[in-house]
């Protein structure tokens, strides 16, 4: 009976990541003819089945440019980043739909250990790194049998400095991701999807107005209280406004 409903359950999978695959396909025709809002239905399906990748939100992400959707174009391709860190072309079409927003706010610094950190590990998400770790193991172990059942010297000496470096490897794509994660977690940012909302000095709408801001600014979420969230900018200014009008990455 656990067989069979293993079976049944690997049979379900891999229908889905046809439907999926096909449904990509569809929208990818959709988008190439000009039809975007079809496009923008299909990919966002596919979004809603589960699956998530940068090529969905980076195509999510132009079909939602072509229609001049400010919010939600950054959005997804802030997403496709995240996914795909050292993609040039996410970054370029990012910074062509940050010149439809009115907010020119700029980026938080990377400085210290966290910038050198980012930079350097641009390659790969923190997923990405969590599947190297598991190939450089994987390959230790081969390189590793492979090692214990050779008889020749210069090759068993060969392959244990083979074994030894992707081990190493593993560790360190291990630590990585881990690192890169919980740095992630600390971020918490958000991309206004309001199109235009005033920023309180407290979590009240009789409150004094401190900062006007519109579509497609990203902002970093400091805290939450009840159906509002503290904000932080780049240049350090705070304010309150109202959960509904954003929507975090």
């Amino acid at each position: 009976m656990k067989k069979l409903i293993f079976l049944l359950a690997l049979c379900f999978s891999f229908t889905g990541i046809a439907q999926n695959s096909q449904l990509f396909e569809t929208a990818n025709e959709a988008y190439a003819a000009g039809n975007y809002d079809r496009a923008i239905e299909q990919y966002e399906q596919i979004l809603a089945g589960g699956e998530t990748s940068a090529a969905v939100h980076y195509n999510l992400g132009n079909s939602y440019y072509k229609l001049n959707r400010v919010a939600p174009s950054i959005y997804h391709y802030e997403k496709a980043l995240q996914l795909k860190p050292g993609d040039e072309d996410v970054r370029n079409n990012l910074e062509f739909a940050k010149n439809m927003a009115i907010d020119a706010i700029g980026e938080e610094e990377r400085t210290g250990f966290r910038g050198i950190f980012d930079t350097s590990t641009a390659a790969f998400s923190a997923s990405g790194w969590g599947w190297v770790a598991i190939f450089c193991m994987l390959t230790f172990v081969v390189f590793f049998l492979v090692y214990y059942f050779s008889r020749k010297t210069m090759v068993k000496r060969l392959l244990f400095i083979g074994a030894m470096f992707f081990v190493v490897m593993a560790i360190s794509s291990a630590i990585i991701a881990a690192t890169k994660q919980n740095f992630q977690q600390e971020r918490d940012y958000a991309i206004i999807f309001s199109e235009e909302v005033e920023v309180k000095n407290e979590p009240s709408p009789r409150a004094e107005e401190a900062l006007l801001l519109h579509e497609g600014a990203k902002v970093k979420i400091v805290e939450d209280f009840q159906d509002w969230v503290e904000i932080e900018l780049p240049n350090g200014s705070r304010g309150w406004m109202p959960k509904e009008g954003i929507k975090r990455l």
